[in-house]
C-alpha cells in the first residue's frame, strides 16, 4: 500500500463519496517526484504515455483491485501533457486523463454567475464541446452548491458515477469537468450525492436536447448558431403593425391519419407554415415546445427549459421549422413558462437535496392548482437561469416574441390561496416583489439585447402597468392579453339575442380601459377545453344562427382595437372541444362547400383586409384611432364605430347582434362619400343569407347623431359589415 494516498481517501473515491477528486487524481508533485494517479475500474494495466513520441514513461501500480492506480515517474520534475494506455478486458485503449486539466470556468464567468448577472449562462453551464490542449471532448458544468459530490455519467463511462467525479468551484457552487472523447450525440446526466447523503440522478438543467419521454437523459449537442432578427421581423412586432396570431399546439394540429402519430417539425414546416401564410395570419404562436414529461400538460409543465421537445424531431429540425416560418414571412411567438415547474425527481425539484430552484416553504414554493413548484426568483442563480433562457430562444432560434404564461400566478403571493396559505412580502403585501423584479429585468434585457423582439403577458387580473415601463412602476411587457375583453364578449355572444339588450355594455366596456395597456384580443386554447365548449358551440340558436353569430363576432373582433389571436380550429369553426390527443377535425372541410368553409374564408378575408387597411391596426393604442358612432342602441343590439389611421382615413364597422334585418338604419358619419362594403359576414360567399347594401351605399346630407351627414344602411341579421370610403 502506498503511503502517499490514504486508504480512507481511496475507499471514498471508489465508493463515490469523495468531493475533491482533483486533489488526488491526475498528476501531482510529491517528495518522491511526479506522481500520476487514476481511478479506472475494471482496468488490469495502466501506462503513462508521452503523446509526442508514443513512448511509455512509467507504469502505474494497481493499489486497489477495485481500480485505483498510482505511480511515480522517474526523472520527471515538471508537469507535462500525458495520456494513459489502459488495458480493459484484454484490449488496450489510449485515453486522455480528465484530471490533468486545470480549472475550466473563467473568473469573470464565475463572478457573473454568482452575481446572477450573466446574460448568457447557457454558454458556460451545461455541456459544451471543446478542444483543450489539443484534446477534443466535452466540458460539463452544473450548479449544485449543497451536493457532497457530483459526477458526470453517460454513454461514455457506462453510467458509472465512480469514473468521472467533478471539481467543485467553492466560490460559486458550480461543479465542472472536461471529459476527453465525450462527443455530440451521447447521452449524459449528473449523479449527485446530495446534501442529505442520498444518491440522485439528474438531467442537466441547461441541456440543449433531451431524450423522448419517458426517457429523461440529456444529450450532448452544440449551441445553435445565432439567428439575428431581421428588419422585416422587427417591423412586424411593432405597435402600429397588423398582428394576427394563429395559436398552435404542434401535437394536434394535424396527425397522420393511419397512425394518429404526430407530424414532425419538418412535416409541419411543409404543411402548417403554408397554411398559416395562406390564411393571412402574420404570426404563429406555439404552445410550449420545451421538453416536458406529460403530454396532457400541453407543454406548460416543462422539465427541459433549454431543450425543444423530441416528440417532433431533433433540435435542428425545430430550427428548420422556425426558419421555414421566417422564410414565409411569419413571425414566431413561443409560449414561455417561467412561473413553475413539475416535481419530477429527474429534473429541478430538490436538485442538490435542498430546495435549490424552488422555495422550501410550500406557502411560497408550491402551486396547489397545478401540483407544481414555484421558482425562487429571489435567488440570483435561479433568476439568471430563467433570464438567460429568454435570450437563448430569441437569439439562438430566432424566436420573435415570448408569450409569458400565467403572469398573475407569479406576481401575487396569494394567487389561488386562502388566508393563511401564503406568506406576505417584506412590506406585508400580497405582491411577489422578487417575481416582479424578475419580469422587469427579463423585459429590460430583451429590449436591450435584441432590438425588435417583444414579450407578451397572459395576465388575468388588473395588475397595473403590465405594458408600461418599469420606471413608471410597470412590468415592461410590450403586449398584454385582454382577458376582460375575451370574457365579456364571449359571455355576451352566448346569450340568446333576445336577452342581449340587457347586457349591451359587455361589448362596449372594453373601450373604457382600452388605452390602459397594449392589448391582444385572445381566443386561445384555454377557451375551447375543460367543458367550456368550442367557440362555435357557445353561440346560441340553431346551426344557421350559430354560424352567423360566430361570423359576426369574428368581424367585430378583427375590427376592434387590439392585436388578434385565434387558436387553431377556430378558423374553420370546429364544433367539438379541442383534444390534444387527436388531430383537428379537418374532415369538416371535406365533402363540398359548407358553413365551415364559409367561416374559414371569412377569417382569411378578415386577415388580409385587416393587414391592408392601416385604419384597422395603426392606432390600436391611440384614442384618435377609434370613435363610437352608435353605442347606446340597446333595443336593437346594434353597434357602429369608426377605425382611423394617422392620415385620417376611416373604416366604418356596424354590427347587428339580433336575427332581425334592420332596414334603413341611419347613423351620422364624419366623412361624406360613397362607402363600399369591404366585409359583410352575411354574404352568400360565407354561407349567409346575403342581405346587405348591394355592395355600396352613398351618404346623404341628413343630420344624425350630431353629424351633418349620415348613411342609411340595411344591417343584415346576426352580421357585421365593414365599410370603406371609395378612393381610399
Amino acid at each position: 500500500m502506498s503511503d502517499r494516498v490514504d486508504r480512507d481517501v481511496i475507499n471514498a473515491l471508489i465508493a463515490g463519496h469523495f468531493a475533491d477528486p482533483f486533489s488526488v487524481l491526475g498528476m501531482h508533485k510529491t517528495e518522491a517526484g511526479l506522481e500520476v494517479r487514476a481511478l479506472l475500474p475494471d482496468a488490469t494495466e495502466v501506462w503513462v504515455i508521452e503523446p509526442k513520441t508514443g513512448r511509455k514513461v512509467g507504469k502505474l501500480e494497481c493499489l486497489d483491485s477495485r481500480g485505483f492506480f498510482s505511480g511515480v515517474l522517474p526523472r520527471r520534475k515538471n508537469f507535462f501533457r500525458y495520456q494513459l494506455a489502459v488495458i480493459w478486458h484484454g484490449q488496450q485503449n489510449l485515453i486522455d486523463d480528465p484530471y490533468r486539466f486545470g480549472p475550466l470556468l473563467q473568473d469573470l464567468d464565475v463572478w457573473l454567475l454568482s452575481e446572477g448577472t450573466h446574460l448568457r449562462p447557457y454558454e458556460t453551464l451545461g455541456a459544451h464541446a471543446e478542444t483543450m490542449d489539443g484534446v477534443t471532448g466535452t466540458r460539463f458544468s452544473v450548479w449544485a452548491p449543497n451536493a457532497r459530490r457530483v459526477s458526470v455519467v453517460g454513454q461514455f463511462n457506462y453510467w458509472d458515477g465512480r469514473r468521472h467525479p467533478m471539481r467543485l468551484r467553492k466560490e460559486s457552487g458550480i461543479w465542472e469537468l472536461f471529459i476527453p472523447g465525450a462527443h455530440n450525440g451521447q447521452l449524459y446526466k449528473f449523479e449527485l450525492i446530495d446534501a442529505e447523503g442520498k444518491l440522485r440522478i439528474k438531467a442537466d438543467p441547461y441541456a440543449f436536447e433531451a431524450q423522448m419521454r419517458p426517457e429523461t437523459a440529456s444529450l450532448i449537442c452544440g449551441l445553435p448558431e445565432k439567428t439575428p432578427i431581421t428588419p422585416a421581423r422587427q417591423k412586424a412586432n411593432q405597435f402600429d403593425a397588423p398582428i394576427s396570431i394563429y395559436e398552435v399546439h404542434l401535437g394536434s394540429w394535424r396527425r397522420h391519419p393511419e397512425s394518429n402519430f404526430w407530424l414532425s417539425y419538418r412535416e409541419l414546416a411543409e404543411q402548417l407554415v403554408p397554411y398559416v401564410k395562406g390564411m393571412g395570419f402574420t404570426h404563429i404562436e406555439l404552445l410550449p415546445i420545451n421538453e416536458h414529461p406529460f403530454d396532457g400538460s400541453w407543454g406548460y409543465q416543462p422539465t427541459g427549459l433549454y431543450a425543444p421537445t423530441r416528440r417532433f424531431g431533433t433540435r435542428d429540425d425545430f430550427k428548420y421549422f422556425i426558419n421555414a416560418a421566417h422564410a414565409a414571412g411569419l413571425n414566431v411567438i413561443l409560449d414561455w413558462v417561467p412561473g413553475h415547474f413539475p416535481s419530477d425527481d429527474f429534473a429541478l425539484a430538490k436538485f442538490d437535496g435542498t430546495e435549490l430552484y424552488e422555495h422550501s416553504d410550500p406557502r411560497e414554493g408550491y402551486h396547489q392548482d397545478w401540483n407544481t413548484l414555484i421558482y425562487n426568483y429571489g435567488r440570483r442563480e435561479v433568476s439568471n437561469f430563467l433570464v438567460g433562457n429568454a435570450l437563448y430562444w430569441i437569439e439562438r432560434f430566432g424566436i420573435d416574441a415570448l408569450r409569458v404564461d400565467a403572469v398573475a400566478s407569479m406576481v401575487y403571493r396569494d394567487y389561488s390561496r386562502a388566508p393563511g396559505e401564503w406568506i406576505p412580502n417584506e412590506h406585508g403585501g400580497r405582491e411577489n416583489l422578487e417575481a416582479i423584479e424578475f419580469l422587469r429585468n427579463t423585459n429590460r434585457i430583451i429590449g436591450e439585447q435584441v432590438s425588435g423582439a417583444v414579450s407578451m403577458a397572459e395576465e388575468s387580473t388588473d395588475f397595473g402597468g403590465v405594458t408600461r415601463p418599469p420606471s413608471t412602476g410597470g412590468l415592461g411587457f410590450w403586449y398584454k392579453w385582454n382577458m376582460g375583453w375575451m370574457h365579456d364578449s364571449l359571455n355576451y355572444m352566448k346569450l340568446d339575442p333576445i336577452h342581449r339588450q340587457y347586457h349591451h355594455d359587455q361589448m362596449s366596456f372594453g373601450m373604457v380601459y382600452n388605452y390602459s395597456e397594449n392589448f391582444v384580443l385572445p381566443l386561445s386554447h384555454d377557451e375551447v377545453v375543460h367543458g367550456k365548449k368550442s367557440i362555435l358551440d357557445r353561440m346560441p340558436g340553431d346551426a344557421w344562427q350559430k354560424f352567423a353569430n360566430l361570423r359576426a363576432y369574428y368581424a367585430w373582433m378583427w375590427a376592434f382595437p387590439g392585436k388578434k389571436l385565434l387558436f387553431m380550429g377556430n378558423e374553420f369553426a370546429q364544433g367539438r372541444e379541442w383534444n390534444h390527443d387527436s388531430s383537428l377535425d379537418w374532415h369538416l372541410l371535406e365533402g363540398g362547400d359548407n358553413w365551415h368553409h364559409g367561416v374559414q374564408r371569412l377569417v382569411r378575408d378578415l386577415n388580409f383586409a385587416y393587414r391592408h387597411h392601416k385604419a384597422l391596426h395603426e392606432l390600436d393604442y391611440d384614442p384618435y384611432g377609434f370613435e363610437w358612432l352608435v353605442v347606446e342602441d340597446r333595443a336593437n343590439s346594434v353597434f357602429v364605430f369608426v377605425r382611423r389611421d394617422r392620415q385620417g382615413n376611416e373604416i366604418i364597422v356596424a354590427s347587428n347582434f339580433t336575427p332581425v334585418v334592420r332596414h334603413n338604419y341611419r347613423f351620422g358619419i364624419n366623412q361624406p362619400g360613397r362607402w363600399r362594403e369591404e366585409v359583410n359576414t352575411d354574404s352568400i360567399h360565407y354561407h349567409g343569407s346575403n342581405a346587405g347594401n348591394g355592395g355600396a351605399v352613398e351618404s346623404e346630407a341628413i343630420p344624425s347623431h350630431g353629424h351633418d351627414h349620415s348613411l342609411s344602411l340595411t344591417l343584415p341579421p346576426l352580421a357585421t359589415i365593414w365599410l370603406v370610403r371609395e378612393g381610399e
